[in-house]
């Protein structure tokens, strides 16, 4: 788990967290709260980073009545104790069903830590292969009606605009994930190094790799410009795991591309609309010391809290009532999926559409499947006259 990523590690953790606290004897005297036993082993218990640490004495406490209530590995051997594991898992802390991807997950990491059990012959054998057990099903396309249309995501842009200076510092931000197909936390680690943007002066006729680069001229001040594609070369993201999970103590861990080698980049081609908006971030809050585009309130790392209370006061603003309530654009991140949408409605090859997107072609499909256009209408009239 060391070696695994932040987040990695986090969700590791509040798996076995979960399943820790199942597998004590109840009747155990001097049990501690649920709450208390699960902050024990979040924090300190299961976290390498911190068994170095002094323990606050309510957690010592609780750890130490852990040491003796939890049962030994042998009584998994019995398929009601495991279900009674899996069984538990499908169970948020307030009593409602937990999310079928969070089911999965934490069963995946049950099985993992049987497994290394049976590796240290601890067990014969894996028990949950002797349960017959089914995890709740998990999406593998999304929802169509979350995907918006380039109008109604032009009007949300807007309406960030309008709610500020400080709101606006994050109107590029959504334009990446919508213009590039950006993950957020690829958003979140964009440099301007990574930029070419480019433009041509409209009244002179001079072309520009990269307007960063723009300055005026004896023959022209070069003050109207007009933005043509641009690209990114992606190398980075910054995703948030919290100050406990990564090496440095800091919020959020610099990582490679997802699903790529570290030293891995993605370059994606960008409309001229995405290179005016980044060009005007540049000119209206510059980039940070580091060259990020995209930083928190204080000059750090963006993070989910900030961009996410931004986008839901702009969906409030531009949309209408029944859309607010509706799965419309909902999360930041359905901006990614609806320009996975636009892509492939407009034709362009799922080859072309996943290398943008760092997925995998059989992925794309998977999960997109629901949003591509498929004429409906020529289909219908085959059958129809099919029919007769």
């Amino acid at each position: 788990m060391v070696r695994a990523a932040a987040k990695t590690r986090r969700s590791i953790v509040e798996a076995l967290t979960s399943i820790t606290v199942t597998l004590t004897r109840p009747a155990k005297r001097g049990r501690p709260t649920d709450a208390l036993l699960r902050e024990a082993l979040y924090l300190y218990g299961l976290n390498p980073r911190r068994w170095s640490d002094e323990i606050p004495t309510e957690h010592a406490a609780a750890l130490a009545w852990l040491e003796t209530a939890s049962l030994p590995v042998v009584e998994l051997d019995s398929p009601a104790m495991v279900r009674r594991v899996l069984d538990s898992l499908c169970v948020r802390l307030d009593g409602k069903p937990a999310a079928a991807s969070t089911v999965q997950r934490k069963r995946a990491t049950f099985y993992n830590v049987l497994g290394y059990a049976v590796e240290l012959e601890l067990i014969a054998s894996n028990p949950v292969d002797r349960v017959q057990w089914t995890a709740p099903e998990v999406a593998q396309s999304i929802d169509r009606r979350v995907v918006a249309n380039p109008a109604q995501v032009a009007t949300l842009l807007e309406a960030v605009r309008s709610l500020g200076k400080r709101a606006d510092k994050v109107t590029a931000f959504f334009g990446c994930l919508y213009y590039a197909g950006m993950r957020p936390s690829e958003a979140a680690d964009l440099r301007r190094e990574d930029c070419d943007l480019a433009g041509r002066c409209a009244d002179c006729g001079t072309d520009f790799d990269d307007l960063a680069a723009v300055k005026p001229s004896r023959s022209c001040d070069h003050e109207k410009i007009e933005y043509r594609w641009g690209r990114l070369v992606l190398a980075g993201t910054s995703p948030r795991a919290g100050s406990h999970w990564t090496d440095d103590g800091g919020s959020h861990e610099r990582r490679g591309l997802k699903h790529r080698g570290r030293a891995e980049t993605r370059t994606v081609p960008i409309p001229p609309r995405l290179v005016e908006l980044l060009s005007a971030h540049v000119e209206n809050h510059g980039v940070g010391p580091d060259g990020r585009f995209f930083r928190g309130l204080h000059g750090g790392p963006l993070s989910e809290s900030v961009y996410d209370r931004w986008w839901k006061l702009a969906r409030e603003k531009a949309l209408t009532e029944s859309q607010v309530a509706s799965p419309l654009v909902r999360r930041p991140y359905d901006l990614r999926h609806a320009a996975a949408s636009l892509w492939l409605n407009a034709g362009v090859p799922p080859t072309e559409v996943a290398r943008r997107l760092g997925h995998g072609v059989a992925v794309l499909l998977r999960v997109y499947a629901n949003c591509i256009d498929g004429g409906d209408d020529t289909m219908n009239d085959r059958i129809g006259d099919a029919l007769g």
